[in-house]
This record gives structure tokens, sequence and C-alpha cells, in this order.
């Protein structure tokens, strides 16, 4: 049932977000489409733990995200630096290592925070081994044991 209200609300946010329009009309088509697709989607069996991540929620959106944020902000910023450097201090590296999570959700949580962080690109992602490709050396040592790894695996003890 929680799953099912959260991904209400999540649909009818997003097309409040969309839309713009506040008139009752918009509002309660917005609210038909979002239970529709709801139904859909339950009909399917799309809304499971991994479909519907429900139980994220609050550790996500308070530790995660805004920790993530703040190393793509840190990530772009070297690399901009790198890029405007005349000598073009980079040395792309390919990097193996095997993380931490256990389940596909976290493997995935895990692949796309290393992609959305700029100058690394997970090139392959399997239970055991993720291959890394890093602009920079220091870069590709990092990837093992990180931060990243253990902050999303204690997201996925959630």
């Amino acid at each position: 049932m929680f799953r099912s209200l959260s991904a209400f609300a999540a649909l009818y946010a997003f097309w409040l977000l969309l839309s713009g329009y506040f008139t009752g009309f918009l509002l309660a088509a917005g609210a038909g489409s979002a239970l529709v697709v709801l139904i859909f989607a339950r009909r399917m069996a799309v809304l499971d733990r991994e479909g519907h991540p429900a139980h994220l929620g609050l550790s996500a959106t308070l530790g995660y995200w805004p920790w993530l944020l703040k190393e793509i902000v840190k990530s772009g910023w070297d690399v901009t630096k790198r890029i405007l450097d005349p000598s073009l201090p980079i040395s792309p590296t390919l990097a193996r290592f095997k993380p931490s999570q256990k389940s596909d959700l976290g493997l995935v949580i895990h692949a796309n925070s290393i992609t959305l962080t700029p100058g690394t690109v997970a090139i392959e992602v399997a239970p055991g081994e993720f291959l890394v490709h890093a602009l920079t050396r220091e870069g590709a040592d990092g990837l093992a044991d990180s931060e990243m790894d253990r902050r999303v695996s204690a997201l996925e003890k959630d």
C-alpha cells in the first residue's frame, strides 16, 4: 500500500511540475492520469522493490543525494581545471574493482553515481566487478573501497 501511495504521489507531483497550471480541471486530470498509470503499473507488476524503491526515500533524500551532488560539483570543477590547463594533465585509465553492493538496485545506483560524476564512466557492470574509465589515474585509484561504495552499500541496507 505504501509503495502504491508513494508512486501515486510521485506521478502526481511530476504531472504538476510539468503542467505548471493549477486550475481545477487540470488538477483533476493530473490525479486521474496518475491513477490510471498506477493501475497499469500494478497490473504489469512493476511496482516492486527495485521498480519503485520507496524504501530509499528519506535516507536517500537527506543523506546520499546531497553528498553525491557535492561530489559531482567537486569533480566537475576538477575536470574543468584540467581541460583549461594548457598542459592538459590527464591520464585516461581503465580500472577494475569489486563493488560491495549485493542487490541489483545497489549496483545500478553505484554505477549511475560513477557515471554522473564528471571524469568517470562505468563501462561494464556486473555483480562482482565494475570496469570504469577515469580521466586521471588518481580518479581510477580512488574507486575501489571508496566513500561512494560505502555510502551506496549503506543506502542499500535501508
